[in-house]
């Protein structure tokens, strides 16, 4: 009987499904796998910008009902969509070697965030993006993007945006990065939680699955990525909040920035601490950024969805 596994009909999220089919065929040879490719709430409502839509879920909850329905016996996600609390009856079963982390800039004109003019108008649909870039260069014109990979790569090379914010592992997964013009400094775009990271998940009673799948877990990155969504679980947990958390992990001990941002990036939170239990670490951590005030910051994000300006035109 083969492993079926569900995945999102993009072509980045088909490479990343096959990616993990082909690194669970080296270990296990011979094992049958096939894809069952299914259109999420996230790929089918391309019209508004993520914010207004962006419940918990977004680009998962279908993957996930299949799971549960029995149709399916794993889905791939990238880590950074997946809500922060597990769905009952769902288990993330391995989360491999985090890929490349950082987020890039594309511009068909050849512009870095320092050389981009007055003005310029720069495409993301992420309030974390928008605010950091708004943290750096205020003047700038964030331009609400949506679409794969493919579909926003073509509207910043057809001039459509000065340029446009992705993440750079999807371009590396795509054999892309030609067209990356300017790799973000950490200290200036803080990845999402989990960026640049997959979960493989199956059902909490498939043991014959979880036995396949965890064979790929990367102990190093799963610490690192739990700190970080435990981070964004401490101050409310939704994907779309301005949040953004980097773990690196050395040994046993790790060391956790967080950033918290308003929406227009006019206020700004950076913070850093370090320990050896993922969970508590990033729960502290968000303990201390709700005493520096954080909680303000994000009311807005949650109770107005406008609260970003996003320039419509």
């Amino acid at each position: 009987m083969p492993l079926i596994f569900a995945t999102r009909p993009s072509t980045l999220a088909r490479w990343q499904t096959q990616s993990i089919i082909h690194a669970l065929q080296e270990v296990w040879p011979g094992l049958e796998c096939e894809e069952d490719v299914l259109t999420t709430s996230g790929d089918r409502i391309l019209g508004r910008p993520l914010p207004e839509i962006g419940g918990k879920g977004l680009f998962t909850q279908e993957l996930e009902n299949a799971l549960l329905s029995g149709s399916v016996h794993a889905a791939v996600h990238s880590l950074k969509d997946l809500p922060v609390e597990n769905a009952p009856g769902l288990i993330v079963a391995a989360i491999p070697l985090r890929d490349e982390m950082r987020d890039v800039l594309v511009s068909a004109q050849g512009y870095s965030l320092d050389t981009l003019p007055t003005g310029a108008r720069v495409g993301t649909s992420s309030l974390r993006r928008a605010a950091q870039l708004l943290a750096h260069r205020p003047d700038l014109r964030v331009i609400p993007l949506r679409g794969n990979v493919d579909t926003r790569l073509r509207k910043a090379l057809d001039g459509l945006y000065d340029a446009i914010v992705l993440a750079g592992a999807g371009l590396i997964r795509l054999g892309l990065a030609e067209y990356i013009t300017h790799w973000l400094p950490l200290d200036v775009m803080t990845p999402a939680p989990g960026q640049g990271a997959l979960a493989v998940q199956c059902r909490a009673g498939d043991i014959e699955t979880q036995q396949r799948l965890v064979v790929l877990d990367d102990p190093a990155t799963r610490m690192a990525v739990t700190a970080e969504r435990a981070f964004l679980a401490g101050l409310g947990g939704g994907c779309s909040l301005p949040v953004a958390a980097f773990a690196l992990v050395k040994g046993e001990q790790i060391t956790l920035q967080g950033v918290v941002s308003s929406p227009d990036g006019q206020r700004l939170l950076r913070m850093q601490d370090r320990g050896s239990n993922p969970d508590v670490l990033g729960t502290d951590l968000a303990r201390q950024a709700i005493e520096r005030g954080a909680s303000e910051l994000l009311t807005p994000s949650i109770n107005n969805k406008s609260a970003l300006r996003l320039s419509e035109t």
